[in-house]
């Protein structure tokens, strides 16, 4: 494998992490939005991750390939029903329509996208320094 392939991985890894950052924060941005039908709710996304296919898969090499994003999907949790009979949006039984989004659990999604994203940054930055040392060989 040569250095060039780890950036190339580390790059597929930081655009995954780019697009589960932002869906989270969609689904953040999102989670008080209200509206007067499950049908019309925000659904909150969430991205679906896959190993790129490479010849390492099929026993030609062992270099890996990366991640990709395969889908950005929509949860099908259902929208929380609340009963606010005043609210200019209720339907005609008087409830209210949130998102299933937890607030909780997104931050958790985000910490972890971050901190991986720092990692394939620092990935790119060793092999970086790795590849100035190569070239410093002989001199």
């Amino acid at each position: 494998m040569s250095l060039f392939n780890a950036i190339n991985i580390s790059a597929t890894n930081l655009e995954a992490q780019t697009i589960r950052l932002n869906t989270v924060s969609s689904n953040l941005a999102n989670a008080n939005s209200v509206s007067g039908s499950e049908a019309d709710t925000y659904k909150p996304l969430e991205p679906l991750f896959a190993p790129m296919l490479n010849q390492a898969q099929m026993g030609m090499s062992n270099e890996g390939a990366g991640v990709k994003v395969t889908a950005v999907m929509e949860s099908n949790e259902p929208a929380n029903k609340e009963y606010m009979p005043g609210h200019p949006l209720a339907d005609e039984e008087g409830f209210i329509y949130t998102p299933a989004v937890d607030q909780a659990q997104e931050a958790v999604h985000m910490m972890d996208a971050s901190q991986a994203y720092k990692s394939s940054v620092e990935a790119i930055n060793t092999t970086k320094a790795l590849i100035m040392r190569t070239l410093t060989i002989g001199r």
